[in-house]
């Protein structure tokens, strides 16, 4: 077993059938991890599932129902919980909406706590002093900065998924589950393809990260792999910018 090493883990991925968590799911499955992947649409989950080689399980996970049946689709031990699944809204001040704060945390922020509450037994028979049970949660850098969209419910849910992952981690560490989140810059995903679908766009975008470029796909893979493996067993609380440079 390498310092990098996930081979054999059992991964769950939600929001994997597209953007930043097929990125992630392809990642641990060319590592050689078991994984699932879950997402609302059926089609669209086991599509992807196909061509990436792992498990699908179709759930809406704003909703009890749709937690409990990712839940029980999961087999056995879980070593990484990767919460991906999330949602953005936007629009000017005065008119923007109360059910999209609603929608938006139901999705980014109790679908987060509630999904690890409900695995909790599997992640605790994962757990280990020397490995430990692995919780990643999916932010943003628009959680940490203000970002230039009136995205109003976007940032205050992202950077309140930062807070719970720090709260998850210091109740979780004595159980050998280590809690952490990546907060992601500008990646190919449904949330931003309004911008880097157009050339023009994409470049200006691009030149506003100090690094240059947008990120890609090992990016993204790369980090929650390392948090995963061996190398990130004593890293826990933590929040870590895949961005390019953008908050430095």
């Amino acid at each position: 077993m390498t310092l990098f090493s996930v081979e054999g883990k059992t991964v769950v991925v939600t929001g994997g059938s597209r953007g930043i968590g097929r990125m992630i799911a392809a990642g641990f499955v060319a590592a050689g991890a078991d994984v699932y992947i879950s997402a609302r649409k059926t089609a669209e989950v086991e599509k992807t599932a196909a061509e990436l080689g792992c498990r699908a399980v179709p759930a809406d996970l704003s909703t009890p129902d749709g937690i409990d049946r990712l839940v029980s689709a999961v087999a056995g031990p879980l070593h990484v919980l990767v919460n991906n699944a999330g949602a953005t809204w936007g629009a000017p001040l005065e008119e923007f909406p109360e059910h999209a704060f609603d929608k938006l945390w139901n999705i980014n922020v109790k679908g987060v706590f509630y999904l690890t509450q409900k695995f909790l037994p599997q992640l605790r028979q994962a757990a280990g002093a020397d490995d430990p049970a692995r919780v990643i949660n999916v932010g943003s850098v628009d959680g940490i900065r203000v970002p230039a969209l009136e995205s109003y419910a976007y940032s205050s849910t992202k950077s309140a998924v930062h807070m719970l992952t720090r709260h998850l981690a210091q109740r979780l560490a004595k159980e050998h589950i280590t809690v952490n989140a990546i907060a992601p810059g500008p990646f190919d995903s449904k949330m931003m393809a309004f911008a880097l679908d157009d050339p023009g766009t994409r470049e200006a975008v691009a030149q506003s990260v100090p690094l240059g470029r947008i990120g890609r796909p090992d990016d993204m893979a790369g980090a929650a792999i390392y948090l995963s493996s061996r190398a990130g067993a004593y890293l826990t609380g933590a929040v870590i910018p895949v961005d390019g440079g953008i908050t430095c």
